[in-house]
């Protein structure tokens, strides 16, 4: 195997690596990994785009040095001596950039990958590589040294070498060299071998690079190794399961398979291919090759982007995938792709594929749908929340899934509730609360467990954000039953077995004066109320002020508001009260009671500023109790 360059490593300014350079050699250097094969893919997947941006350059602008070399990737090997070579026809580097790219990668991420590796200590960490933009330097993990000599594409460039053993230091000189691209040489350590032998270079590359979109030609027969076929490019018949599988693990380098895959080929109303992933989880895997959200965007089988954040609304940003067009404009530049009439007609189609497929899933597969649901469900109530358009708005209605009071261990769909609603019972309601717990024991609810209406539980922070997109679904407007103006659905009815009424208006008028006294300007007012049985107390907000939704809203954005003071409604005829009224109004149990009905109150509807501060009398209370028994 002969060396394209003619390189004195001895020769050349030689330059010290920076701190963090040195640390993440010696770690890469002096480690043993039972999986140390992820070198190769790494510089195969540094070379294609090397590839892809030559490519691109080639688009709009023919003054490339060799512009009609073929867009490959070749390895040889040199098992006697142990030898490596690979070698890409793409854009290479000048001297600078190969200064930069290779002898200071603090910008790319070093730090964080150390921190990692130092932290985690485990072979697993090998795969941490890509994520931190530090992949060309997994190469120490099997190499004595390494030389990487490059052209640029700029037809008046001039050839530059690289070299380095994993010391210290790494030289870097003029080389001669007359094609375009890099080669990279490796200098294989006695225990990484193996990787000069040829069947263990094309079992590794069809493990890990059998979808990279340019040839990969291995050996002296320069046999071409990788399928190379862009698969979303495939028809979907022709696409075995498996194949899917392996191309979201390369896409991603996720473990766990993903939970729907979208495969779309169409030409109308645009040329389009795509294949797209909802993945397991909305949490990235540690070892994850996609660092940000959006999409891998081609045109005529060129990146164009690797983040194409303009083809998903944003509460779809979750979806993993590729997308292919030839209706892009070859000539588009990447500043204003996002600007193209044509992202427009693909956004759309591709958001109605995957809502389509997500129905689908719900109806279908109702257990993998709740999978979907506990880990995505928030992005499509903030769907719900920041969209404008109703028609679109309205697509994502099946989508939702909530709990109820009626089934609070199993998630519901809006059309279920619906369907299990009482006769004559025209919106359905809702409460918004802090966690289950706390809703469970909601006062607010007393009425509706009475009468038997189910009742849906809010209680992420997003959900106050989704109701003011949520207004109604399929004519039933929805109601919050802590609003203190809801009109009861059987207004004027009892509720069933209530309380036989024990003190008469005098009486009455007497508890809401105590109550007044005691909490003064705390409450906007005290009143009694027919719609509690169990509770002692509510709190709602007074008529005419901002409601319980935009509260909690202006809270979580941090926006200054002021809070409106809170109306205290009473149930004149709970047994605690029934009983204060047995007490002088002057006696300081009396005083302890009323405020800890307040509190409470405040507790409950996760309002209270320091609950702690009510152990103290509540001791009063419980001591008083005792006495008395």
């Amino acid at each position: 195997m002969s060396s394209e360059a003619t390189i004195n490593p001895d020769t050349g300014e030689t330059v010290e690596f920076k701190a963090e350079i040195r640390q993440l050699l010696d770690i890469l250097v002096h480690s043993l990994y039972t999986e140390r094969e992820i070198f190769l893919r790494e510089l195969i997947s540094n070379a294609s785009d090397a590839l892809s941006r030559v490519q691109f350059e080639m688009l709009t602008s023919r003054d490339v040095l060799d512009p009609e070399a073929e867009l490959c990737i070749r390895i040889e090997a040199d098992e006697q001596n142990r030898l490596l070579k690979i070698t890409d026809t793409g854009i290479g580097m000048t001297r600078a950039e190969l200064v930069e790219n290779l002898g200071t990668i603090a910008h790319s991420g070093a730090r964080e990958f150390i921190k990692i590796a130092q932290e985690t200590q485990q072979p697993e960490v090998l795969d941490v590589i890509g994520r931190f933009g530090v992949g060309f330097y997994s190469v120490f993990m099997v190499a004595e040294w390494v030389r990487v000599t490059s052209r640029t594409y700029q037809p008046d460039g001039e050839a530059a070498s690289w070299f380095a053993t994993g010391a210290d230091s790494y030289t870097i000189n003029e080389a001669e060299r007359t094609a375009r691209g890099t080669t990279i040489e490796i200098k294989l350590r006695e225990d990484a071998a193996e990787f000069a032998k040829e069947f263990r270079l094309r079992e590794v590359i069809r493990r890990h690079s059998d979808f990279v979109p340019y040839p990969i030609y291995l050996g002296d027969s320069q046999e071409k190794v990788n399928q190379q076929q862009a698969l979303w490019r495939q028809q979907p018949q022709q696409v075995e399961d498996q194949q899917y599988q392996e191309f979201y693990k390369q896409l991603t380098l996720e473990m766990e398979p993903p939970l729907a895959h979208i495969h779309l080929v169409a030409d109308a109303p645009v040329q389009i291919y795509a294949l797209l992933f909802v993945p397991s989880g909305a949490q990235r895997g540690v070892f994850s090759l996609r660092r940000e959200d959006g999409l891998k965007l081609y045109s005529h089988n060129v990146l164009i982007q690797e983040y194409a954040r303009d083809l998903l609304p944003e509460y779809l940003r979750f979806v993993q995938g590729v997308v292919d067009s030839e209706d892009i404009p070859l000539n588009v530049s990447r500043e204003s792709v996002q600007s193209n009439p044509v992202m427009a007609r693909i956004k759309k189609v591709l958001t109605g594929k995957v809502i389509s497929i997500l129905k689908e899933m719900a109806l279908k597969e109702r257990a993998r749908y709740e999978n979907f649901w506990q880990e995505f469900g928030i992005f499509i109530k903030e769907g719900i929340a920041s969209t404008y358009d109703e028609n679109e708005r309205a697509t994502l209605h099946p989508l939702l899934y909530f709990r109820t009071t009626r089934f609070p261990e199993q998630w519901s769909s809006l059309a279920e509730y619906v369907g299990r609603m009482k006769a004559g019972q025209k919106a359905i309601y809702y409460i918004l609360g802090e966690d289950s717990h706390s809703v469970a024991y909601s006062p607010h609810l007393d009425y509706f467990r009475q009468q038997a209406y189910e009742v849906i539980t809010l209680t992420e922070p997003i959900d106050s954000f989704m109701l003011l997109g949520l207004a109604e679904y399929e004519g039933f407007p929805l109601k919050n039953v802590a609003s203190s103006d809801l009109e009861l659905p059987e207004e004027g009815q009892e509720p069933e077995n209530e309380t036989p009424e024990t003190v008469d208006e005098a009486q009455v008028q007497d508890l809401v004066e105590r109550f007044e006294q005691v909490l003064g300007e705390r409450v906007s007012d005290v009143r009694t109320t027919n719609r509690l049985s169990g509770s002692v107390a509510r709190l709602v907000d007074p008529e005419g002020t901002m409601g319980q939704e935009m509260q909690r809203v202006y809270r979580l954005m941090g926006r200054e508001y002021e809070v409106p003071k809170k109306v205290l409604e009473i149930n004149a005829q709970h047994p605690l009260l029934v009983g204060l009224l047995q007490r002088d109004a002057a006696d300081p149990l009396s005083h302890a009671i009323i405020e800890q009905v307040y509190e409470s109150a405040l507790l409950v509807e996760g309002l209270h500023p320091e609950p702690a501060s009510m152990i103290t009398r509540i001791q009063e209370i419980m001591e008083a109790a005792v006495k008395r028994g």
